[in-house]
C-alpha cells in the first residue's frame, strides 16, 4: 500500500489521514466495533451507489455501521473489502481503493471500488462508494 500526498507544510497530516483510513478497513475486515467507533465520528455519513436495495444515503455512525452489518450479515461474513492502496491529501481527503469479494444466495461477488473518505480530526465524517462494476455490484445485491 503506497500513500501519495501533496508536498507542503502539512504534509503529516496526509500521512495521519491515511493511517484513520487504513485502521477503518483493518477493523470493518475483522468485525472490531470498538475500533470502527473510536474511527468513525457520530455524525458520519455513507453513500452506497446503485439500483439494488442496499442503495442509499446512510446518515448517522449507527445508521452507517447498520450498512456494515448489512455486508457481512447478508453475505454469511464471507464479506471482504481487500485494500490495495491509499491516496490521502493534507486537506482530509482519502481515497482507499480495494476489491470486494462475497458470496450470497449462490452468487459470487468480485468487484473492484474506491471509497472517498472525508477525515477530519482524526474520524472519518464520509464515506462515497465508487464501484468499477455498478452492474455486477447492483446485480449482487438484487
Amino acid at each position: 500500500m503506497s500513500t501519495i500526498t501533496e508536498h507542503g507544510p502539512d504534509t503529516a497530516h496526509a500521512a495521519e489521514h491515511a493511517d484513520v483510513v487504513r485502521r477503518g478497513y483493518q477493523a470493518f475486515n475483522t468485525g472490531d466495533i470498538q475500533a470502527l467507533n473510536e474511527l468513525f465520528d457520530e455524525k458520519a455519513s455513507w453513500h452506497t451507489p446503485g439500483h439494488s436495495p442496499i442503495a442509499g444515503e446512510h446518515r448517522g455512525r449507527a445508521a452507517v455501521f447498520a450498512q456494515f452489518g448489512r455486508y457481512g450479515g447478508e453475505t454469511a461474513g464471507t464479506f471482504t473489502a481487500a485494500l490495495q492502496q491509499v491516496l490521502a491529501g493534507d486537506d482530509g481527503c482519502v481515497v482507499g481503493l480495494h476489491h470486494n469479494s462475497g458470496v450470497r444466495n449462490g452468487r459470487r461477488l468480485e468487484v473492484d471500488c474506491c471509497i472517498e473518505f472525508e477525515v477530519r480530526d482524526g474520524k472519518i465524517v464520509r464515506g462515497r462508494e465508487h464501484f468499477f462494476d455498478l452492474y455486477a455490484w447492483d446485480a449482487f445485491w438484487a
